[in-house]
């Protein structure tokens, strides 16, 4: 089981540092724990994101089955609080925010963004936080 002391990491493609730095961490509010030539550290709302220089960067946004990935907050005010910030920044959404299996049990809210490299980021929220896993 995981420890709450413990990140989940995960490396994706990025194919300009300054313009993967600008989304996530001016844009998005990331804090940015590392910067080397070749790649940044992020802490990705308490996960560690590395976004490696890379050629094999998507040159379209690939479809949202499967290749995503994000965060699922366990409180609604956090899942609001950046969705207005996302607003108030004019990020565009690639998916604008939306209800989904509503009076299921795994009834959700979620909004995607797109990266500069074409990472598609899902940010949602559980009406039942047992839902989350």
């Amino acid at each position: 089981m995981r420890d709450p002391d413990n990140a989940f990491h995960l490396a994706i493609p990025a194919r300009d540092l300054d313009e993967a730095q600008e989304f996530y961490v001016t844009q998005l509010g990331c804090h940015l724990a590392r910067r080397y030539d070749d790649r940044i550290t992020l802490d990705f709302f308490g996960d560690q994101l590395v976004c490696h220089l890379s050629g094999a960067w998507d040159k379209d946004p690939p479809a949202l089955y499967p290749r995503h990935f994000g965060t699922t907050f366990r409180r609604r005010d956090d899942f609001e609080a950046l969705q207005r910030l996302i607003e108030a920044r004019d990020i565009p959404f690639h998916r604008a925010c939306q209800s989904r299996f509503e009076g299921l049990a795994e009834e959700h809210v979620t909004m995607v963004l797109c990266d500069p490299s074409n990472n598609l980021i899902e940010f949602k929220w559980y009406r039942d936080p047992r839902m989350m896993y």
